[in-house]
């Protein structure tokens, strides 16, 4: 039987991201030094297959601190924790390691000095998403505004309307941020921003190879979890860059096959949580059904790597 043909372009940067890669790392490493059990609080990364693999060596999955003992080390995820959380485990003498992206810690230093200032903040994120009730949570109740689009920009009520500095969450789609920015600061034309963008190279690399890919495809796949707010963002910029059919799938057993009926050509890329051996799962159940031509679709290459943190460089 002939296989239909079908072009299938590879986003690239596509997968982990410094961060990423670093976080998991800390896992594997704490588990080495220290044996199983150690406590990660919240998913080390938004994606089922590694959270699943880490469990399966030893790592438990846990929501509070309070679901720890003080005996074992405790990681906090990749996302970034509130203030009060190591905190806790200091007074508790617990052994911890910090995981946080070092892109989100420059995000929470930000947000501090600013506020050292006497300003008050404006968050630019998603509502309940880890990493924004982290970055919330360096300051105290109040201190932090939280806005989620153009027309959240209308209803902020700050103390001095001329004391104001903003951040964004690192993983949000570049384009409709640069919007809500655009409102903040008509409304608010003396508001401070980041001296550098708070998106993280690997958010914005990844959607700009998306642009690049969309307009080629029939359709996009996106390798990701329903959870990880930069997977679903990918998805959004692929429809906007004008891809008719873009979808989120876990693996390859979520792919959608009738959907994607009559197609000659196909995007495949991930979030920055996902692993390359998901990529590669999907490229295979194409390789099943089609006569696959790959093609790259390349537009910047990373070379950025995060060093763990000490406690887990020295031997044990």
């Amino acid at each position: 039987m002939t296989l239909p043909p079908l072009t299938l372009y590879l986003a690239a940067p596509r997968g982990f991201c410094a961060g990423v890669d670093r976080a998991i790392k800390i896992v594997e490493m704490a588990l080495e030094k220290w044996g199983a059990p150690v406590f990660v609080r919240h998913e080390i990364v938004h994606n089922k297959f590694v959270v699943d693999g880490l469990r399966d060596k030893g790592a438990v999955f846990v929501e509070t601190l309070d679901e720890c003992p003080d005996d074992r080390p405790v990681i906090f995820s990749a996302h970034g924790v509130p203030k009060a959380v190591p905190a806790a485990a200091a007074k508790r003498q617990m052994v911890y390691v910090d995981a946080t992206c070092p892109l989100v810690s420059k995000v929470h230093i930000e947000a501090q000095r600013h506020a050292d200032n006497g300003l008050q903040m404006v968050m630019i994120g998603h509502a309940g998403h880890p990493e924004t009730v982290g970055t919330m949570g360096q300051l105290p109740d109040g201190e932090v505004l939280l806005v989620e689009t153009v027309a959240d920009v209308a209803n902020v009520t700050p103390r001095d309307a001329e004391r104001l500095a903003f951040v964004t969450q690192t993983t949000l789609s570049v384009d409709d941020t640069i919007d809500i920015v655009t409102a903040l600061k008509q409304r608010f034309p003396a508001i401070i921003g980041p001296h550098k963008e708070d998106i993280c190279y690997a958010t914005t690399n990844r959607q700009e190879a998306v642009k690049a890919m969309a307009p080629k495809c029939d359709a996009m796949l996106v390798v990701g979890a329903p959870n990880s707010s930069n997977s679903k963002r990918l998805v959004e910029v692929g429809t906007k860059a004008g891809c008719g059919y873009s979808q989120l799938v876990q693996r390859a057993a979520d792919i959608d096959w009738r959907a994607l009926e009559g197609i000659t050509s196909m995007g495949i890329t991930a979030g920055a949580s996902a692993p390359e051996v998901l990529i590669n799962e999907v490229i295979d159940a194409f390789k099943d059904r089609y006569d696959v031509t790959v093609e790259m679709v390349e537009t910047a290459i990373e070379n950025v790597e995060f060093k763990v943190p000490r406690v887990l460089r020295e031997t044990a």
